[in-house]
């Protein structure tokens, strides 16, 4: 959602509960071939004794989503006695209906109760069976830590709160050139009923905000009322009916609409938190229209409303027909998502018989077997292409999402249509924005912070805040008549236009704080959004007696430079892998997308530009199916892999990009969407549930794996290669198969890699049509400079005779000269050499945790931690000069069952750190921190009153405490591995420790590794 005031991301939540509590340590995956049970007596699930009655510590009552050994329905190969294998063959989907299907979902049922008694009991919300083996769950605290001991039980994660990640783009992809993709693909017939053209046949799955079912684009009539789509056989979807939704909103357009709400208690959860909220597929927000008429909104729809001066609107695959499923839903916060939601909606997808599915919701961070990435390879396992966007926390490094490799992660970059604007001040200086507006002025210019009401929340009125998010702090009798400068950011960006108007304003100046993208959104009066650089100008003018302004009338061009990245696109390093794997995966538009919208978020209007990953996310989403209809046969990975390597760099400062700037990669993935080049990409990096096992194996280990040879997340076959510690040498492995029609004959070569000795191998490939071939890329390091990442891109050109196809993936390493984790909590762990001479591992601590218990009352406002939040408690804690490392903590134990708090450090007023997520589990990790007094503040985000906490606190320094002994190899030899080893001794019962193991013996080694040592 645009600008949304909160978001509740999954961050650290795997770190925290392995660290806690090992029988909850995150998910993992059932191998298909490996977990029949030899009976299917579901009574016999026994959970082990507890002799003490005690419950472990960590577990709380709350939601719970429990994942079980057996295969879900798409991937289940047989093995349970009695029942027959259900997975699909390939290029099919399951049928629900049918009697094996319906036998082995029925047993799998079986097994979630006999689970579900075996741990106590609890009160079941939704279960899984299709692509997602397991069950959702109210739980108690002591059935919560049963649950992880019960047979059968792979993973029990804590249900989380998500957020959405929130025209004339098919003309800026090139698919309406002659010859282009939907010129192949029948080009843009829509008039009659037996019509075919781009994305015929094709479902797209919206799992998102719902649809506003009476929307023009998602209409299955034309303009005289004729029935344009015929039925698609074989769906087993349907529309479910509630608040002022019926079945017949659906038709053959739309032809599915679904609602998931047990996340929020239900229908009466939603009625008492959202009451103006549609208890319904219908969407309230505008988000999930938004998303679905972008990926698959009708062709050539006249936009409405100030909207209209762009035209008609059309979607990436105009034919493709649409299935939503509502699991978002509006709050102040923007559009929030519970996970046990969006699985069950996922589940429901597989079985409905969705081909592709948009997931515009925020992810993991961290945790490739979180359960919605678990659901999604179960998905893509039953030939579903799934796209999800990356995330809207850029420009800030390693903040990318949704990091299994089994999808596709979309950033967001700008498109060539662009609103163009200026406001021209009293002094005679002007300044260029992005703006859709109309001109006005001169008129009297104030700034916001000095036209608030007495008493007016500093903050709210810095930001416009509006009636529509609780508060309207601006005075009508400083405002009326004026056009007001208003601080972009929390709020959306309309809503503070929206405050301008209801305070009497004519006009705003909407100015960045901070570096971030300008958009031309279209607001409720004459508005110019100004770059950060502009300010503080801005600012000071309208400080000064008589200052005024005028809004100049915006100009609309479609030949801007495109595509930069939007500033607020998320972007890697990834922070799951280790950095072996790169996200985002691609780049589409992102900014300003003009798309359907619902009218009751968006002041009556019916068309709206949005902005965010979730907007590039449904671009991909609708190529995805666009592929489909063109290739039927060809797998999801296939499918990406093809958008991958025919894609072409974004802009850095107006010119083409180096595309071996690493930091540019990290931006881009692979590069941006070019849909007519990826419809014949010539060679394709396949993989498929196999690969993705070993993979998730080796990337992180867990259950699921007895039997697996893991593969380094490296050697995944991925259109891109990635390697996030390079220890002197390694070499990867990548296989890739012939899609054209005839035989052809690539060449490789490598651009970048400065530093690198790099070598192919082999360096020609001849492949037959269908034929694969494998090739290595071996690295050495020369002069790279240590610990930071050198790009390249690796490139198969088809040699003459062929169809000339370009074969292009990226390259990143990060040479380092020993790669080592960057925490433990064992008792060894490997280390690998990138250097030749001694070694040396010395501990330092461990020292055991400083505890402050206090209470902390709810923070009614729900803004993000700051040092003004309301009832918040400010912890002091002093830093020594000489300390290595400080961690502040906050436990789910610790607090009221339920409780979300939130955790932020500031060093006198400047924020230094913070940890949001959906639980009370939150950290903030400072290394080699300025000595200083720090302030922790610990905010009660959500709690019902007050809650207890405990908030505690490790400084490391850099001496040795007696308690851990270190053991490792003296000398390195490039390449080589070696062990180190851990023991301890004297540390005390019921206490946490910190430590960590520092390295010598070379220039440029990493940072201490730290240790978690808690003992019972």
């Amino acid at each position: 959602m645009n600008s949304p005031r909160r978001r509740r991301a999954q961050l650290g939540l795997a770190m925290v509960t392995i660290a806690t509590v090992a029988a909850f340590s995150p998910g993992a995956i059932a191998d298909p071939g490996l977990t029949p049970d030899p009976s299917p007596k579901a009574a016999e699930v026994t959970a082990p004794e507890n002799p003490t009655g005690k419950t472990p510590k960590a577990a709380k009552a709350g939601t719970y989503i429990v994942q079980l050994a057996d295969a879900p329905v798409v991937a289940y190969r047989g093995g349970v006695k009695g029942l027959k294998a259900t997975r699909p063959a390939k290029g099919e989907k399951i049928d629900p209906r049918s009697a094996d299907v319906v036998a082995y979902a029925d047993y799998l049922t079986k097994r979630q109760d006999a689970v579900l008694r075996a741990a106590g009991g609890g009160k079941k919300l939704y279960g899984y069976t299709y692509s997602f083996s397991g069950f959702a769950a109210e739980l108690s605290a002591k059935a919560a830590a049963t649950m992880s001991t019960v047979d059968g039980v792979l993973a029990v994660t804590a249900d989380e709160k998500r957020t959405l990640d929130t025209s004339s783009t098919p003309d800026f992809l090139g698919l309406r050139a002659d010859g282009g993709l939907w010129d192949q693909l029948g080009g843009e017939k829509t008039s009659s009923k037996s019509a075919d053209g781009p994305g015929e046949g094709v479902i797209v799955g919206v799992i998102d905000g719902g649809i506003w079912p009476e929307h023009p684009s998602v209409s299955d009539r034309d303009a005289a009322g004729k029935r344009v789509y015929q039925q698609i056989p074989g769906w087993n979807g349907r529309c479910v009916p509630g608040e002022q939704f019926v079945a017949s909103n659906c038709n053959q357009k739309l032809i599915g609409a679904r609602f998931y709400n047990a996340g929020w208690g239900g229908n009466a959860g939603i009625d008492a938190q959202l009451p103006y909220e549609f208890n319904s597929p219908r969407d309230y927000g505008g988000h999930g229209t938004h998303t679905a008429t972008t990926a698959a909104g009708n062709h050539g729809v006249a936009a409405t409303g100030p909207a209209s001066v762009f035209g008609t609107v059309t979607g990436i695959a105009p034919r493709a027909r649409v299935a939503a499923y509502k699991v978002c839903w509006e709050t102040d916060a923007g559009g929030s998502c519970f996970n046990s939601d969006s699985v069950a909606a996922i589940d429901q997808a597989v079985a409905d018989g969705v081909d592709v599915i948009n997931f515009s919701v925020s992810g993991s961070r961290t945790n490739f077997r979180d359960p919605v990435e678990v659901a999604f390879l179960f998905a893509a396992d039953a030939g579903i292409f799934v796209a999800a966007s990356a995330g809207n926390n850029g420009p800030t490094a390693s903040t990318v999402a949704h990091p299994g490799p089994w999808l596709t992660t979309v950033a967001a970059g700008t498109h060539n249509r662009d609103g163009q604007g200026s406001v021209g001040l009293g002094n005679g200086t002007t300044y260029d924005g992005a703006s859709t507006a109309t001109p006005v002025g001169p008129a009297p210019l104030i700034d916001a912070v000095a036209a608030g009401k007495a008493g007016a929340n500093a903050d709210e009125l810095r930001l416009c805040y509006s009636s529509r998010d609780g508060s309207t702090p601006l005075d009508p009798a400083k405002v009326a008549g004026k056009i007001v400068v208003c601080d972009r950011g929390v709020t959306d960006r309309t809503n503070k236009s929206f405050a301008v108007q209801e305070a009497g304003g004519v006009g705003m100046v909407l100015v960045n704080p901070s570096a971030n993208s300008i958009n031309a959104d279209l607001h409720v009066v004459p508005t110019v959004h100004l770059r950060d650089t502009d300010r503080a100008a801005v600012k000071a003018y309208a400080a000064t007696a008589g200052a005024t302004a005028t809004i100049n009338a915006s100009k609309i061009v479609y030949d801007a430079p495109a595509p930069f990245t939007a500033t607020f696109s998320s972007r890697g390093p990834l922070l799951a892998g280790a950095g072996d794997v790169l996200k985002p995966d691609l780049i589409a538009p992102g900014q300003d997308v003009l798309a359907g919208v619902a009218p009751p978020g968006n002041a009556g209007r019916l068309f709206d530009l949005y902005s965010g990953t979730s907007m590039s996310s449904p671009h991909v989403a609708g190529l995805g199916a666009l592929m489909k209809d063109l290739h039927p046969t060809w797998s999801p990975m296939a499918i990406k892999s093809a958008l991958m390597t025919t894609g072409s760099d974004v802009l850095d400062g107006g010119t083409p990009a180096p595309n071996t700037n690493p930091v540019l990669i990290f931006r881009q993935g692979a590069g941006h969407v070019r849909p007519n080049s990826a419809a014949d990409p010539g060679l394709v990096f396949d993989a498929d549930w196999d690969d993705w096992l070993a993979f998730l194996c080796g990337a992180q280990p867990g259950g699921g794996c007895a039997g697996v040879t893991p593969t380094d997340p490296s050697d995944y076959n991925s259109p891109s290669i990635a390697i996030g510690a390079l220890a002197g040498t390694q070499t990867v492995e990548r296989t890739v198969t012939n899609v054209g029609d005839d035989t052809a004959t690539y060449t490789a070569s490598l651009t970048g890699l400065s530093g690198f000795a790099a070598e192919v191998s082999p360096t020609s490939l001849t492949l037959a049509p269908g034929a694969s071939g494998s090739f290595t890329v071996a690295l050495t390091r020369t002069t790279a400079a240590l610990n930071a990442y050198t790009g390249g891109q690796l490139t198969w050109t088809e040699e003459d005779g062929g169809d000339g196809h370009v074969v292009r993936i990226p390259v990143l390493a990060r040479p380092v000269a020993l790669a080592a984790p960057a925490e433990v909590s064992g008792t060894s762990y490997p280390v690998t050499f990138g250097y030749d001479g001694a070694f040396s591992a010395t501990p330092r601590g461990l020292v055991p945790a400083a505890v402050t218990a206090r209470t902390v009352s709810d923070d009614p406002t729900d803004s993000a931690c700051s040092l003004s939040s309301p009832n918040a408690q400010q912890i002091p804690v002093t830093v020594a000069s000489g300390t290595s490392y400080a961690r502040f903590s906050l436990f789910d134990a610790d607090v009221t069952a339920g409780a979300d708090l939130d955790l932020c450090v500031f060093n006198g007023t400047t924020l230094v750190g913070s940890s949001g997520t959906g639980t009370s589990a939150e950290e903030v990790n400072l290394l080699n921190p300025a000595a200083a007094t720090y302030t922790v503040v610990v905010q009660g985000w959500g709690v019902v009153g007050s809650s207890p906490f405990k908030l505690h606190t490790w400084l490391l320094g850099t001496a040795d405490a007696g308690n851990m002994t270190v053991s490792a190899p003296a000398t390195a030899t490039t390449g080589q591995s070696g062990t180190v080893s851990l023991s301890f001794s004297g540390l005390d019962a019921g206490t946490r420790y910190l430590g960590s193991v520092a390295y010598g013996g070379a220039a440029g080694m990493p940072n201490p590794t730290i240790v978690r040592v808690d003992v019972p």
